[in-house]
């Protein structure tokens, strides 16, 4: 059932609006020229995305030499990276998913950005598992398939493997989850168009009327991939937390990685849902549907989130010391102490104590703030990555082999260049779809004193649109 109004504090939807007037404002920027400062967006965001193309390029010829990857630590910045994005990817599908099934009504102003990142930054993910293999041409051997050049299966005890089938089932029911939730915005900038983008919005909506049998089964289907997509937030970074916390190096062989790997990555998530829906609400003028009820709502998440992780924290340093065993306690010791010392601590200050400042209600709905917040969290979180692997591997039982890690040029570029993917892809999105779901805008919309939900809120967008066709 859907929530009380009384529940309901604060309008997620300020001012006084008309259906007609929500249709114009989140799909006139799909219609008009895109403005100074998208293009220049756009701009370096394809220049930094033509970059990392050059870089990915000069390690398939090159080879992995071209990294600075030795002996010791035979993982650096590729698995940091694919690890890091595939964080960023999780709040999509939480804000969608969960929150749907929970009927949070905030989600309403964030969720289709949030559900088009979980997208993008998965794709970002998967460059590099296809790069860090050293010879891309035979990627494929990660496919399990029959052939007839012998028993080419993969290893199934490998977590890599578990990686594949995990991100892949992630992404697939991500995409459908996304794109069904775009169908009836589509026909509703179908309707609008005119010429060759009345064609393609025609195609993309599938043949939406908006009848009641459409809105049924849109909801149907919503549901059920919600309940798909529910067990996935859990099952995704679990499974990556097992490429470390299946082996026997010290540091990584441990029981907490999977809650800590989860709740990490919904941290990091949300703030960057955050860092974009910001960067969104300024350029595109969508105050009135992003509110600051939805920066607060996120920011609290944020804060759980983010006192979990503090935790995780502070309980591995507990157990290491309270397990007497020489090898994980020296392994701790060096991240704090060692040569990388510099990122653990910042780590710590990004990560536990810079949430710690949402308990203040004046800083949780301060846009600036925020956005300086949601980017030192970003910031933390890719550095939570580098000390797990860099500094795990850094020092391990051997003291010969000890060495210490750096990036290449082309492991930034590489980087650099998946941040420009990224925004290109981000930026193209806002142009050719609602950035903010019409029809669940719609839904949660306060008319002449009632709060309308459901079918009844689909009845009244049908009035809409064809108001919006007269």
């Amino acid at each position: 059932m859907s929530a009380p109004v009384s529940a309901i504090r604060e309008p997620l939807i300020t001012g006084s609006k008309t259906y007609h007037q929500i249709t114009e404002d989140l799909v006139s920027p799909t219609e008009k020229a895109p403005g100074l400062s998208w293009i220049i967006a756009f701009s370096v965001a394809a220049a930094l995305a033509t970059f990392g193309v050059f870089c990915i390029a000069w390690t398939i010829w090159f080879g992995i030499g071209s990294w600075h990857l030795n002996r010791t630590i035979g993982w650096g910045w590729d698995i940091t990276n694919f690890v890091w994005w595939i964080g960023i990817g999780h709040a999509g599908t939480l804000i969608s998913a969960i929150l749907l099934l929970f009927r949070q009504k905030w989600r309403t102003g964030v969720n289709r950005a949030a559900e088009a990142m979980t997208i993008f930054a998965v794709l970002c993910a998967a460059l590099f598992p296809g790069i860090h293999v050293g010879r891309a041409w035979v990627v494929f051997y990660f496919f399990p398939y029959p052939n007839t050049r012998g028993p080419l299966w993969p290893n199934f005890n490998s977590p890599l493997l578990w990686d594949l089938f995990a991100i892949s089932t992630y992404f697939t029911v991500s995409l459908l989850f996304w794109y069904t939730g775009l169908v009836p915005d589509f026909a509703t900038v179908r309707d609008r168009a005119r010429g060759i983008r009345k064609k393609i919005y025609h195609f993309l909506s599938f043949g939406w009327n908006g009848s009641a049998k459409h809105w049924q089964r849109w909801e149907s289907i919503s549901l059920v991939l919600a309940g798909l997509a529910t067990p996935l937030v859990l099952s995704v970074h679990t499974i990556v937390s097992f490429d470390f916390a299946t082996s026997v190096i010290p540091g990584w062989h441990t029981t907490i990685f999977p809650p800590y790997f989860v709740a990490g990555a919904i941290f990091s998530g949300f703030a960057m849902v955050l860092t974009l829906m910001l960067i969104t609400r300024k350029i595109l003028k969508l105050e009135d549907y992003i509110t600051l009820a939805h920066i607060e709502s996120m920011n609290k998440v944020i804060l759980v989130t983010g006192t979990i992780v503090g935790v995780a924290y502070l309980t591995e340093l507990f157990i290491a010391w309270y397990s007497g065993y020489v090898y994980e306690q020296f392994a701790f010791f060096n991240r704090a102490l060692g040569p990388y010392w510099w990122s653990y601590f910042g780590m710590m200050f990004c990560n536990v104590i810079s949430p710690q400042f949402f308990w203040s209600r004046k800083i949780r709905r301060n846009i600036v703030w925020t956005f300086f917040l949601s980017i030192v969290v970003n910031i933390g979180m890719w550095f939570e990555r580098f000390v797990i692997i860099a500094t795990t591997l850094a020092r391990d039982y051997l003291p010969s082999s000890w060495s210490f890690y750096k990036p290449s040029w082309v492991e930034i570029g590489i980087f650099t260049g998946t941040i420009g993917i990224f925004f290109v892809l981000y930026l193209l999105f806002v142009r050719v779809a609602p950035v903010v779901a019409i029809a669940e805008v719609k839904s949660i919309l306060k008319s002449s004193g009632d709060q309308y939900s459901g079918a009844n809120a689909h009845h009244h967008h049908e009035e809409a649109v064809s108001t919006d066709n007269h």
